[in-house]
C-alpha cells in the first residue's frame, strides 16, 4: 500500500512539565496528529486469488470513516491470518486509527507489525512515542531508549517510499529523528547517562529548537554532571522563555523548575541578578551564542572570599577559625599565599617569636599517651570530630582530658601544613585548675546578721 505520512505533534498542554527538577517526570503531549492523506493505491502488484478475500480487502480499503476503516482492516486480517496483503492491511488499520486520534488502538496495530516487520519506521514512531510518555524509571527508559536507538538506525538505511516526494520524504524523516531521539535522550537521562542523553537531545533540538520538554531535558543532563555543565543554564532558560510565551503562559512549569534552576544558578555564579536577563536572551537564540559559558562569572570560592577577607580587613581582628581557613588555602592562588603570611606574620607576633604563649578553646579529638593531644579548633572540625591541631605537651599530663571534653589549651603554634590542614602546637599545657574554696572551720560562729534600725 503507499505509505501515509503520520505527522506526530509533542504539543505541550497547559499542566506542568513536571514536578520540580526531577527528569522522571515526563511531559504530557497531545496524541500524534495524522496527515489528511488517505492512501487506496497499491504501491506493488499482489496478488489476490481468492475473490471473496479480495472483496473483503476492497471493502475495508474503500471505508470512509476512519474507524470503522481502522475496524475493518482489523476484521480482515482476522479472517484472513495469512493473507498476502497482511502487512499492507495492518498499515492501513494503522493509518486509519492515526486519523482517528486513536493513539491507543494505532500503537496496538503498530506492535503487529514490528512482530512481522522490526525495523518498519512509521510503526516504530508511534510505538516509541508511546513509550516516551511512559517513562517513569530505569527500566522503562531503557526499554523506550533501546527501541528509539533502533528507530534512529532503521533511519539510516530508509529508502524513500515510492511515488513521495523529496521534500516529504526528508520531513517524515526529520520528525522521525525529532521522536527517535528525543525518547532516546529521556531514556538515557533515567540512567544517569548524561553523556548519552546529551547527545541524543541535541540531536532532537536540531530538528526542533522550541521543543519545550527537550530544552529542559537537556538542561537537566548537563546540569547535573559532576561537576555541572553551566550551558545546562541556557537550556534551562530556553525552556522557561517557552513556557512564558505559551498562551497562556504555562505558569505551573515555570513555577515548578524556576526554583531548581535558580539554585543551581545561585551555587554556580554567587547570585541570581542577572537570570531574568539569560531568560529574555534566550528566548531570541535557537542555539547557545559560543560565549555562553565564559559569560558566567564563578562564584567565590571560600578561599577567595578569605583572601578577600584579609585584603579588606586587619587580619588581627579575624577569629581564630578564619584564620585556620586562610592558612588551608596558601597554595590555592598568589592572593591567597600573600593572605596566608600576613595572617602568620599575625601568629607569630602575638607569640612574640615563641617566648609567649596562646590560649585557645579546643575540643579533644585524641589523646593517645601523656605526651600529646589531637584537637579540634573551628567549628566545623568540632562538629565532624575531625582534628586540625596536635599538640605536644611541656610535661606529660598526669590526668589526660577526656576525649570529647571542650577544654583551653596554652602553648605555641610552631608550624601548620595547608592539605590536609594542620597546627603542630608545642610548649603545650593544660590551665592550672583554681584552688577549691576552703569550707568554713567547723564549731565557728555565724555572725549575726546586722539588726534592722
Amino acid at each position: 500500500m503507499k505509505r501515509v505520512l503520520v505527522t506526530f505533534v509533542l504539543a505541550l498542554t497547559t499542566a506542568a512539565l513536571g514536578q520540580g527538577a526531577s527528569p522522571s517526570q515526563q511531559p504530557p503531549a497531545q496524541q500524534p496528529a495524522a496527515t489528511d492523506q488517505q492512501a487506496n493505491t497499491p504501491t506493488s502488484q499482489k496478488v489476490i486469488k481468492d475473490p471473496a478475500e479480495y472483496n473483503a480487502y476492497i471493502t475495508a480499503l474503500n471505508t470512509t470513516d476512519f474507524a470503522a476503516k481502522g475496524a475493518a482492516m482489523e476484521a480482515f486480517i482476522a479472517q484472513y491470518p495469512n493473507s498476502i496483503v497482511k502487512i499492507d492491511a495492518l498499515e492501513q488499520a494503522q493509518d486509519a486509527y492515526q486519523h482517528a486520534n486513536n493513539l491507543q488502538k494505532a500503537e496496538q496495530v503498530a506492535r503487529q507489525i514490528l512482530q512481522l516487520d522490526n525495523n518498519n519506521v512509521a510503526s516504530l514512531e508511534i510505538v516509541v512515542y508511546a513509550e516516551r510518555q511512559g517513562i517513569k524509571d530505569q527500566q522503562t527508559g531503557a526499554k523506550a531508549r533501546a527501541d528509539a536507538e533502533r528507530g534512529l538506525q532503521a533511519l539510516e538505511t530508509m529508502k524513500k517510499p515510492e511515488g513521495m516526494s523529496d521534500a516529504d520524504f526528508e520531513k517524515m524523516r526529520n520528525q522521525a529523528t525529532g521522536i527517535f531521539a528525543g525518547t532516546a535522550a529521556f531514556g538515557a537521562l533515567q540512567q544517569q547517562d548524561y553523556p548519552a542523553a546529551q547527545k541524543y537531545y541535541a540531536q532532537a533540538l536540531k530538528v526542533d529548537p522550541n521543543d519545550i520538554a527537550n530544552n529542559y531535558q537537556m538542561s537537566i543532563s548537563l546540569l547535573e554532571l559532576k561537576p555541572m555543565n553551566p550551558l545546562g543554564f541556557w537550556y534551562g532558560a530556553k525552556a522557561i522563555s517557552i513556557a512564558q510565551k505559551q498562551n497562556p503562559p504555562n505558569t505551573q512549569a515555570i513555577q515548578a523548575w524556576s526554583p531548581y534552576f535558580l539554585s543551581k544558578y545561585k551555587k554556580y555564579h554567587g547570585n541570581t541578578d542577572d537570570w531574568n536577563q539569560r531568560i529574555a536572551a534566550a528566548a531570541t537564540q535557537s542555539a547557545p551564542p559560543a560565549d555562553f559559558v565564559a559569560s558566567i562569572p564563578l562564584a567565590p570560592t571560600p578561599c577567595d572570599l578569605a583572601a578577600q577577607a584579609v585584603q579588606q580587613n586587619d587580619p588581627a581582628t579575624l577569629s581564630f577559625s578564619y584564620w585556620e581557613l586562610v592558612l588551608s588555602c596558601r597554595d590555592k592562588t598568589p592572593a591567597n599565599k600573600d593572605a596566608a603570611e600576613k595572617v602568620w606574620a599575625v601568629i607569630q607576633a602575638k607569640e612574640k617569636n615563641g617566648e609567649a604563649k596562646l590560649k585557645i578553646p579546643v575540643k579533644v579529638i585524641a589523646s593517645s599517651d601523656a605526651n600529646s593531644l589531637d584537637v579540634a579548633i573551628s567549628d566545623d572540625n568540632q562538629a565532624a570530630n575531625k582534628a586540625d591541631m596536635h599538640v605536644a605537651m611541656e610535661k606529660p599530663m598526669t590526668k589526660p582530658p577526656a576525649v570529647g571534653s571542650t577544654i583551653d589549651i596554652i602553648g605555641v603554634i610552631s608550624e601548620y601544613t595547608p592539605d590536609p590542614f594542620m597546627f603542630t602546637m608545642t610548649k603545650g599545657e593544660l590551665p592550672v585548675a583554681k584552688p577549691a574554696a576552703k569550707p568554713p572551720a567547723k564549731g565557728a560562729a555565724k555572725r549575726p546578721a546586722a539588726k534592722k534600725k
